[in-house]
Parts: structure tokens; C-alpha cells; sequence
């Protein structure tokens, strides 16, 4: 293939790639021009207060107590809404980095988060309780010396657990989610789980195998919706005068006796729980999650490519500063734990530039620079394994430095680098899963949220298990008739 057409082909994708995150940028921006509309992180499984449906939504009958509170509310008050379901801690981080206008998640009012956070008129009083397997013998703290215990991090629990380590001499090992963290309990890997009450309370009536021992609530907490100190003002009037109102006419008590007080399940349960019977009552959810995951592989290794391409000729050109700038990328993004790079990308850039970074762009950079590293390492080692004696030959025909890199030395470089390369797209898909962290609903978060649905764990890892071992072998396939037809 010319080079002319090889140019033509890159910029074409470029540009088709720039429409399509361009598009994510815009589309998540919209306003309109009658009602304003705000962000809330949620915490994405936190039920009663949260329960997201099995498209990682919220519009089922039964979203929860905040959920159904805040849609009253805004109908109320005359704004919109678009949540964020995160962990909790992720939830935090968003709300300080401006990435989100407030966190309805179950929040609870502490004297530490009043001289960091402005909070809405409490509308829930909770407490964390304390549950163990139903044939532990464990009925009290005072149990728990030696023994290892488990929180979700940042969360009124966690915080209570930190504050009497010392008093009661357990370790703490802290999660994301509680249906990750109930399954820990279960399995015996730790003694005792700490959360909020009404949360383990629902997910014992909904089949958790756990008991609650604690006889009341420890640490009661008011529960509201939290803000950035003195943002947000007109929100905070709007929650206040909503949250008010509902008090007022009774709705209030009625949306939390349903989920507290109610004998009837609030979910939509499905009856066969085997295998086929739970890909047959989720698939539509699994696809759309296997859609992210593709997608994001797709247009990241497209971006990595383009990145670890520039960096591994950066590599290798006769000059020393663009060598040595290509070595520093590569070391610090390979240095950098993708997870770390993540919430730097979607929380931490906004404190600096003063401007929201969409979720799918901020995952589309990360997998850029995180993949596009290790390409760039690719690259520079394809094109050096080249003999030498091809780039003598080409430059004593009259070849200029860079027409025997692009008509020689590249053709037969990734040559070499094709098994290299088709790994590293495996990989790119397999660390999309990482996206789950902040939020990006792929094939492992629309796991996570069908898991807290129906506590099916094992039969549902094993479902996504064997759908990403399906991908990969077809990539492997491809790989093999690639080299082939190189060959």
C-alpha cells in the first residue's frame, strides 16, 4: 500500500473517531433551556436506598428510596437530573472534583464530612449494623479480636470500624460494594460485615445469607444529600424546599416505609435460577454491557495505536530529545496503575482545568495512555529488531531517513510485532473492566449490578467468565489468519 494511502487512511479514522468522541463530549451536555439540569452521583449497588434496574438505570417500579425521592423532587422543583453510579467512595471523589453537583447515596451526616460538605435537610435517620454468617457463633464485638471484618471504604461504617480497632483488635478489609463484600462473609474469608442498617437489612430479606446480631443500630447517623461547600447554592434550595414538601404530604413516609416496612419483595425476581434461566432473563443487559466493552476496545486500541506508534518512532529517530521523551511517556504511563490513571483522568483533571470530563472520554484517554505505553515499548523494540543491514541498504540507495523507516524498516517492524500487538488488543479488552471503577457500565459493572439483583455470584461470574474467553478465542483466531496471510 502507498504511503499516500496509508496517510489518507489514518486521517479518515481520525476523523471519524474525533465525530464519535466528539459526540460523547457534547451529547451528556445538553441543557435545557427551561429547566436546569444537574448531576448526582449515586452509588451503584446501595439498595433500598439505590436499586438500578438490569440496564445499570433506574427506571424500573422500585429504584430505591433516594431514587423515587429525588424524581418527586425535581417534578417538584422544576429541574433535571442525570445520574452517575459509582462506589462510594468514587462518589466523594466526583463531588470534590466538581465532576458531579451532589451525592445522593445514602450519605450519611458526620461531624468530619460537615467541615468538608454542605448537606440538604436529612430526610433518613440510619445506623450501621452488624451481620455474620447464620451458623457463626458470633453474637458481639467484643468476639472479633484477631478476626478479620469488612467495610465499604469511605462509608459512616468504615469510619466507625477505623475509630474502635484498637478497642476491639480486628483487622479491616474494605470494598467496593456490599453484595461483593456479604459474598466475603459467606465464604468465611472474613468474620463479621459492617453497614448501613436498612441496606443489610433489605439484602438479607432479598436472600443474602447473613444475620444481623447487633440488637440496635450502632452510630445513628441523619442521612441527606451532600454538596461541595457553598456550591450549588440554588440545588441546595431546591433539594431543601422538595425534601420539605414531601415531609409535608406524606410522601416522604410512604416512599420509605415501601422499601423498609413492606413484606413483599421490591424486585423483580426471576423464579429459574439456573444458568440458562438467568442469561435468558438478563441477556438484554449482558449485550448492551458486552457493547461497552467492545466499543471501548475498539476505539481506545485505534487511539493506543496511534499514541504507541508515535512513541516507538520517537524511540528510535537520530535525536536524542525526542528519544528521551519517548522513553519518559513510556515510563510514566506503564509506571502509573491504570486505576490510578482513571481517577486522575475523570477527577483529578477537572480540579485543574475547571471543566467536566465526560465518562466515555475519560476512559477512551485512559486506555490511550495506559495501552498506548506499552504499544509505544512494542513499536521501538519491532522497529530495532530490524538487521541493521536494512537501513544501511536503503540509505546508500538514496533513501532519505524517513522514506527507509516508512518503505523498508516499517513493513518488516510490524511483521515482527504482530503477535505483540494482537496481545496487547487482548489485554485492552480484558482491562476495560477497570472503567467499572468510575463508573463506565462494560460487560464486569452490568455483573456486579445483575449480581446485586439476584445474589447469583458464582453463576454469574461464570456467565461473563466464559463470554470474555469467547471474545478472546475469536481474537486468537484472528490472530492465527493474520500471521498466516503475513506469512
Amino acid at each position: 500500500m502507498h504511503s499516500s494511502k496509508i496517510k489518507n487512511m489514518i486521517i479518515t479514522i481520525v476523523a471519524v473517531l474525533g465525530i464519535v468522541v466528539g459526540w460523547q463530549m457534547v451529547e451528556p451536555q445538553r441543557v435545557s433551556a427551561a429547566e436546569p439540569t444537574y448531576t448526582f452521583a449515586t452509588n451503584n449497588t446501595f439498595e433500598p436506598f439505590e436499586i438500578q434496574d438490569s440496564k445499570g438505570g433506574y427506571s424500573g417500579k422500585n429504584p430505591g428510596i433516594e431514587i423515587e425521592m429525588l424524581k418527586k423532587i425535581a417534578k417538584h422543583e422544576h429541574f433535571k437530573y442525570e445520574l452517575k453510579p459509582m462506589s462510594f467512595n468514587g462518589d466523594l471523589q466526583a463531588l470534590e472534583s466538581g465532576q458531579v453537583d451532589a451525592v445522593i447515596a445514602g450519605m450519611s451526616v458526620t461531624d468530619e464530612r460537615k467541615e468538608k460538605y454542605d448537606f440538604s435537610t436529612a430526610y433518613y435517620t440510619s445506623g450501621v449494623v452488624m451481620a455474620v454468617a447464620k451458623d457463626s457463633d458470633i453474637k458481639s464485638m467484643s468476639q472479633l479480636k484477631g478476626k478479620t471484618v469488612s467495610a465499604k471504604s469511605g462509608t459512616s461504617a468504615a469510619l466507625f470500624l477505623k475509630n474502635n480497632q484498637k478497642k476491639y483488635g480486628y483487622k479491616i478489609r474494605y470494598f467496593d460494594s456490599s453484595n461483593t463484600m456479604w459474598n466475603d462473609v459467606k465464604t468465611g474469608n472474613t468474620a463479621a460485615t459492617f453497614d448501613d442498617g436498612p441496606v443489610l437489612e433489605y439484602g438479607i430479606k432479598e436472600g443474602v445469607p447473613l444475620k444481623v446480631v447487633t440488637k440496635k443500630p450502632i452510630d445513628a447517623q441523619p442521612v441527606a444529600v451532600g454538596y461541595q461547600k457553598g456550591k450549588n447554592l440554588e440545588l441546595q434550595k431546591k433539594m431543601n424546599d422538595g425534601i420539605k414538601w414531601l415531609k409535608d404530604t406524606g410522601q416522604m413516609d410512604q416512599i420509605i416505609d415501601k422499601y423498609t416496612k413492606s413484606d413483599k419483595t421490591t424486585k423483580d425476581s426471576a423464579t429459574d435460577r439456573t444458568i440458562l434461566g438467568l442469561i435468558r432473563a438478563n441477556y438484554p443487559a449482558l449485550l448492551r454491557g458486552l457493547w461497552m466493552t467492545i466499543e471501548l476496545t475498539v476505539v481506545g486500541i485505534i487511539f493506543a495505536m496511534i499514541f504507541g506508534v508515535i512513541l516507538g518512532v520517537l524511540g528510535i529517530v537520530q535525536n536524542k530529545f525526542a528519544n528521551a521523551v519517548s522513553s519518559t511517556l513510556i515510563y510514566i504511563f506503564r509506571g502509573i496503575p491504570m486505576i490510578v490513571l482513571a481517577f486522575f483522568i475523570y477527577m483529578g483533571i477537572p480540579n485543574v482545568i475547571g471543566h467536566k470530563v465526560p465518562l466515555f472520554l475519560a476512559g477512551i484517554l485512559t486506555l490511550t495512555f495506559d495501552e498506548g505505553a506499552y504499544i509505544g515499548a512494542i513499536v521501538k523494540g519491532g522497529f530495532e529488531s530490524v538487521n541493521i543491514g536494512q537501513w544501511e541498504a536503503a540509505r546508500s540507495l538514496g533513501l532519505p531517513y524517513s522514506k527507509a523507516l516508512i518503505k523498508v524498516i516499517a513493513p518488516q517492524g510490524f511483521k515482527l510485532m504482530i503477535p505483540s500487538l494482537v496481545n496487547q488488543f487482548i489485554i485492552t479488552l480484558k482491562d476495560t473492566s477497570i472503567l467499572s471503577a468510575i463508573g463506565v457500565m462494560e460487560l464486569t459493572q452490568t455483573g456486579t449490578v445483575i449480581i446485586s439483583q439476584n445474589m447469583e455470584g458464582f453463576k454469574m461470574w461464570l456467565i461473563i467468565g466464559t463470554m470474555y474467553i469467547i471474545i478472546i478465542t475469536l481474537l486468537t483466531w484472528l490472530s492465527n489468519y493474520v500471521q498466516k496471510r503475513m506469512g
